[in-house]
């Protein structure tokens, strides 16, 4: 049979010398070489524990100045992520089960304990805090994600619609604190004209979450202020209910920037109409007259000179109207 050729640290708080011989021919028989430190008492434990790390920690229940659920309690604030194995030689369901929940790895019998049991132990609580700490940090960062995102995000109860959580971007962009959030509803962010709209968009976005962005929604502030926003929905499990995450951008101004460049879409066709049309009239007719000032054949040269100044009147008083309509624009 081969045995476990990895390097275990390992720490074995054990006051019976007897046990403490088999614990360690146990972990031998499993393990090529296990790192193995004693301690015979809770204090010389908590010494090492202050300066020390290790991949797994065995406890016997009952040392000479601390036993129970005060020594679990104490141990478990000194070994930081290490596993707690308890191994006890009492048989008390209920105390198995209060040590498991209080966050010990795994609770085994002396009386029962075999090579293969306590290495498989070992083996999988190592195994089983590491994917804890894994899924800890990847919530750590999906609840930085959350929290330091720019963009307003709550996440939403599916059944009530009230706000299970919000961000800091959401209490400072509509003004309502984390306290006021916490007992309001989506219905409560939408002017009372919106509630329909809002309710049709739910309906749709549980059958199909894409559907509701590709809507604009009229939301209210505190202040009373309407804002545009378009919204992203996200289903998820928060703390067993049924909710979406949301995450809104408000597009007011965006859409305020391209009512203005359609404005001045609009004044610029205005002003090109004004050039291709209206400026071609007076100024036709100057190009017409001018060639009359050197024709002898016309006698009455004043009165094409009074054509002309009338044309080029005429002429000024559109580029003022078309200079007073880009000024207008902001053009």
């Amino acid at each position: 049979m081969s045995v476990d050729t990895r390097d275990y640290s390992i720490l074995i708080i054990e006051d019976n010398a007897g046990d403490l011989a088999l614990i360690e021919d146990f972990l031998f028989e499993e393990i090529e070489v296990p790192h193995i430190r004693h301690c015979f008492n809770f204090e010389a434990a908590r010494e090492v524990l202050l300066n020390n790390t290790f991949d797994i920690v065995l406890l016997d229940l009952t040392l000479p100045d601390k036993t129970g659920e005060e020594l679990i309690r104490n141990i478990l604030d000194l070994i930081g992520s290490s596993p707690l194995i308890v191994l006890t030689g009492y048989t008390d369901i209920n105390f198995s089960v209060k040590s498991l929940s209080m966050g010990v790895a795994d609770y085994l019998l002396k009386d029962d304990l075999t090579p293969t049991a306590l290495y498989k132990s070992i083996l999988y609580s190592i195994e089983r805090k590491k994917k804890i700490i894994e899924l800890q940090n990847s919530e750590r960062h999906s609840s930085n994600l959350f929290n330091f995102s720019p963009l307003p995000m709550w996440v939403m109860d599916i059944e009530t619609m009230r706000f299970l959580d919000v961000n800091q971007a959401t209490v400072n962009h509509y003004g309502f604190s984390y306290a006021e959030f916490s007992v309001m509803t989506l219905k409560d962010i939408r002017p009372p004209e919106e509630i329909p709209h809002l309710l049709n968009s739910l309906a749709k976005a549980g059958a199909n979450p894409e559907e509701i962005a590709r809507e604009v929604y009229i939301h209210k502030k505190k202040s009373g202020e309407l804002i545009t926003v378009k919204i992203q929905v996200s289903p998820i499990q928060y703390k067993g209910r049924n909710a979406n995450l949301v995450i809104a951008t408000d597009i007011t101004e965006q859409l305020k920037h391209v009512k203005a460049i359609e404005e001045q879409n609009k004044r610029l066709k205005e002003i090109s109409w004004i050039q291709s049309h209206i400026i071609r009239a007076p100024l036709c007719r100057i190009m017409g007259l001018v060639p009359l000032i050197d024709d002898p054949t016309v006698t009455d040269k004043q009165q094409v000179l009074d054509y002309i100044l009338s044309s080029a009147y005429e002429l000024d008083d559109v580029i003022k109207k078309i200079t007073d309509t880009s000024n207008l624009s902001g053009l």
